[in-house]
């Protein structure tokens, strides 16, 4: 006999994270924590995705303080987070003893459920955290994240009940304590709900939770079908940061539910309450809620199956390329993208980097220009996409056909060193607190900057609040000492990469010579192709972008084929050959500096 159906709330974390950039604080949460305690929620998900890095970066918050503060005020309700199997909270793949910490740190602190997904439910990426979570007597919550091929529907030759089926089956021989459905993007439909639930109830002998967003506008329907299928558990928040990309909200879910034999029997009347204070403190976010769409939805999600932000970003990278006039080109070119690379799943960051390569294959000719995230992928570095990669994708991806036998044909994460001896060390001369050297392991670059903010060794930003939105997939780096933003001008983004961690810049073009970014016309003593010499050879930047390293000195002798420089372009790393042999004469732009399509980034003078 089918049991009330349970809810876990995202309020304050995934909800936010979707509609605020992560950017609600803790002091504004902290008012209706204790009544949402009360409530009698499954779970409250409160920690990970984006929120340890937001807390760090802009909120001047210590995520560890965060989650310890939730536990205290709600005691009664089972706190949750979300992890990015071997990636944590971070934005690459860590050792195992990085993994180990966290988790055991995770759990002491607080969490009572670890929600454990693969961007490519690959469990060679979910094999560390899943035996730290059971080691350290935790809930471990294995995750599918859905994901369909070009007919829009459960089914075919990959995403069909079969492939999730035997997915849950390894997770569950992995000790999965329950299995949750994890679609990001809002493509499961109502009826394509109602199977897959159905089957995975009769397959498996676990629970089965659902997380789903509003984006396409079916989530309320897609929630109410897979109750009816008899899923245990669905992910709801409160209708103040519910729906467009968020969870569907509770309060109609439960008004639908009552006197049926599903009921959770929470009190609809509190749930009210709390959700008119939310309301309440929402008010100076109100601008980050700003949308050049008058529509709640994204309908045109269901045949494009682009997650949400992912369309906004590849018409700002062609707008950046002079480009827009080509967009339905790279729509027609993602899925055979995505088919080439092994049809990895659309979520962060295999959607990011499927885009980015469609638009480099419309701009500069089928795989000419390969961002290093893809090539790292075709080696193996991210895990195993769901059927191969294309043999010949392969060979021009990696240069040479003898490197399509050398790619990683096991557990990547085998491959990487301990890093919490090193990290200790490095940061012994601002604290020992072991938690505080997790933030720095996770965030090299950001995290220090917190940690000397927070033992008083340099200033620390004052209003975090700011007029920018994000996604899990970016963060933004935007400094709150400088002049506000005028957002009447024409701001220009670019994600900038750095020590393994991702910036997301908004520069205003009235203003590049404060900021200290230029051009090549702007800068002094910058070579242009006037001052080249005969038969010298020059590397132009293939489109606008950002110098983020130099692979080689002045004066260094090159070979055909060297990688020289790497250029942030199209929110990918970009890594830029040598034409010819030479010795390099001159590197035109340090780094950081924004060049535009065309620059000379370095000369090569031919060999005597």
């Amino acid at each position: 006999m089918l049991q009330p159906v349970k809810i876990t709330d995202t309020t304050f974390r995934d909800a936010h994270q979707s509609l605020l950039a992560t950017r609600l604080k803790i002091e504004d949460m902290l008012p209706i924590a204790e009544e949402m305690d009360s409530i009698g929620f499954h779970s409250m998900e409160v920690w990970g995705g984006a929120t340890f890095d937001v807390c760090t970066r802009f909120l001047n918050e210590d995520p560890w303080e965060r989650l310890k503060t939730f536990k205290s005020l709600m005691p009664n309700t089972k706190l949750q987070m979300l992890l990015r199997g071997q990636s944590l909270v971070g934005y690459r793949a860590y050792p195992d003893d990085v993994v180990n910490s966290f988790i055991e740190r995770s759990a002491q602190n607080g969490i009572d459920i670890f929600r454990v997904f693969d961007a490519l439910n690959d469990e060679w990426n979910l094999t560390a955290a899943a035996n730290a979570v059971l080691e350290n007597k935790k809930h471990l919550q294995m995750t599918l994240c859905y994901s369909i091929t070009e007919q829009g529907k459960l089914g075919g030759s990959i995403y069909n009940l079969e492939y999730f089926i035997n997915k849950a089956r390894t997770f569950r021989d992995l000790g999965a304590h329950s299995i949750a459905v994890k679609d990001m993007a809002g493509l499961l439909s109502p009826y394509d709900a109602y199977q897959l639930i159905d089957a995975l109830k009769s397959e498996l002998d676990l629970p089965i939770q659902l997380h789903t967003h509003y984006t396409s506008g079916m989530a309320s329907m897609t929630l109410l079908k897979a109750i009816e299928a008899g899923v245990d558990v669905v992910d709801t928040c409160l209708s103040p940061l519910a729906l467009r990309t968020s969870q569907p909200a509770i309060e109609p879910l439960l008004s639908t539910l009552q006197t049926q034999k599903r009921d959770p029997k929470l009190n609809l009347e509190t749930i009210l309450d709390i959700g008119k204070k939310l309301e309440q403190r929402l008010s100076k976010y109100i601008e980050m809620l700003d949308s050049t769409k008058s529509s709640v939805i994204d309908a045109t999600v269901l045949s494009h199956q682009i997650p949400g932000g992912m369309f906004s970003n590849l018409l700002s990278q062609l707008r950046e390329a002079g480009s827009e006039d080509r967009l339905q080109e790279v729509m027609e070119e993602i899925p055979i993208t995505r088919k080439e690379l092994g049809y990895p799943p659309l979520v962060t960051p295999m959607s990011q980097m499927i885009g980015s390569q469609a638009v480099s294959n419309i701009l500069f000719g089928r795989y000419k220009m390969v961002s290093n995230a893809i090539t790292d992928y075709v080696i193996g570095k991210y895990g195993r996409p769901p059927v191969p990669i294309d043999d010949s994708i392969k060979k021009i991806v990696l240069k040479d056909e003898e490197s399509t036998f050398n790619t990683i044909t096991s557990r990547p994460a085998n491959k990487l060193k301990p890093e919490m001896e090193k990290a200790k060390e490095e940061l012994s001369d601002i604290t020992s607190n072991i938690d505080d050297v997790l933030t720095y392991a996770l965030y090299p670059t950001t995290g220090i900057a917190f940690l000397r903010g927070k033992y008083g060794l340099e200033a620390v930003s004052k209003d975090p609040i700011d007029n920018t939105t994000n996604t899990e997939k970016s963060t933004i780096e935007q400094s709150s000492d400088k002049t506000p933003v005028d957002k009447t001008r024409n701001l220009k983004a670019f994600n900038v990469y750095l020590d393994n961690e991702v910036f997301y810049v908004e520069v205003d073009p009235a203003n590049l010579k404060d900021a200290g970014i230029g051009t090549h016309t702007e800068q002094s003593g910058i070579s242009t192709d006037a001052n080249l010499k005969e038969n010298e050879i020059v590397i132009r930047a293939p489109i606008n972008g950002i110098v983020i390293k130099h692979l080689v000195n002045e004066g260094d002798q090159v070979s055909t084929g060297q990688d020289i420089v790497v250029l942030e372009a199209m929110k990918m790393e970009n890594t830029l050959p040598s034409p010819a042999s030479g010795i390099i004469k001159e590197i035109t732009h340090e780094v950081g500096i924004k060049v535009d399509k065309g620059t000379v980034l370095a000369i090569i003078a031919p060999n005597n």
